[in-house]
């Protein structure tokens, strides 16, 4: 049995919760794709709707921690060294046209350091967790980075730029929360992007760094402007040397 701290608990809670209102106007975003006036509206409505119940229930138990979230940006609580990180739907694009890869990312910073992190894709039934110094999992499984040792045998994934950019074997999936999840989970080798947001990244990086992965200090770019690099620890050295001009 795997032991997880009250926060992950509440994380667990409140994806779980939001999930259900994911679900529900998922079928309706198909239906919408064939209508003429399109799902865009809508789509937007549920990215607030997800993120309203995520605030509400974390703030249920830990009502004095802060916010840092997409729609809303940031929120200042009294406690402003435990900081609730949100994307409601990370892959927001995909969600719009019906794609069924998306997911829900929440982390936890505690004196400027990520401690907790959450990916849920509700459409998979995939939750993907971590906690510092306990490892990443995922549906309770212990997760491990891959242990390929070769560019060649490796799998890739960036944002449309890095595709462009890279002659490694590449995938461009459009939700980098799943990438990193992915990645820590062996399923990808290393995923690069340059000047994303800290609330598609947090709860992934600590995600690959439990997974006994490595990623850069991200600490060091501006929550709106970071550029990542993660991959298994076999490998790193070379995707760097192959990333030296991205």
């Amino acid at each position: 049995m795997i032991s997880i701290s009250s926060n992950l608990n509440i994380m667990i809670k409140a994806a779980e919760k939001a999930s259900k209102f994911i679900i529900r106007d998922y079928g309706e975003v198909e239906k919408l794709q064939v209508s003429k006036k399109g799902p865009r509206d809508f789509v937007t409505k549920t990215d607030k709707q997800v993120e309203k119940i995520l605030i509400e229930e974390l703030s249920k138990i830990k009502k004095n921690y802060s916010f840092i979230s997409e729609e809303t940006g940031k929120i200042n609580n009294s406690d402003k060294e435990n900081i609730w990180i949100i994307d409601p739907i990370d892959g927001t694009t995909n969600f719009l046209h019906g794609i069924p890869h998306f997911a829900i990312c929440l982390a936890l910073i505690s004196k400027k350091q990520i401690i907790s992190g959450l990916i849920f894709d509700p459409i998979k039934d995939e939750m993907f967790f971590a906690e510092k110094y306990k490892g990443a999992f995922l549906n309770n499984r212990r997760l491990r980075v891959s242990k390929k040792s070769s560019l060649d045998d490796c799998l890739f994934s960036s944002n449309h730029e890095g595709v462009k950019y890279s002659d490694l074997n590449m995938r461009y999936s459009g939700c980098t929360s799943l990438d990193l999840a992915y990645v820590a989970s062996g399923r990808l080798d290393g995923f690069f992007h340059n000047h994303i947001n800290l609330w598609d990244v947090a709860a992934g990086a600590l995600m690959v760094e439990e997974a006994g992965g490595i990623i850069n200090d991200i600490s060091k770019f501006k929550i709106n402007n970071i550029d990542i690099r993660a991959s298994s620890s076999a490998i790193n050295d070379q995707m760097l040397k192959n990333l030296s001009n991205f």
